[in-house]
């Protein structure tokens, strides 16, 4: 049954409350994102042994020429020390 808000002409108790249901989503939304970002922060680096990485190069593909390579030698998903001229499976080619 819905009946007749005494405040607003036309409105009914019994209806939703868009702003309430913006503000709860909203906050829905932002929680996903904070939980999803920490749980990225979490996740530890390969080793060596998991990444199958090898110290010299494959073909013409090389840690030097790699995205996730970083000066002098350090890998974004690699743990530990790599050669520029190393190479494993994680290899994403530069543009």
């Amino acid at each position: 049954m819905t009946t007749s808000s005494p405040d607003v002409p036309g409105a009914t108790t019994q209806g939703f409350d868009p702003p309430r249901r913006q503000l709860i989503g909203g906050a829905l939304a932002a929680l996903a994102v904070v939980l999803t970002w920490r749980r990225a922060r979490a996740q530890q680096k390969m080793s060596k042994q998991e990444a199958e990485y090898q110290d010299s190069p494959k073909d013409i593909r090389m840690c030097a020429t790699c995205t996730l390579f970083e000066l002098p030698r350090s890998c974004k998903v690699v743990e530990g020390d790599v050669s520029p001229n190393g190479w494993c499976k994680a290899y994403a080619m530069a543009d």
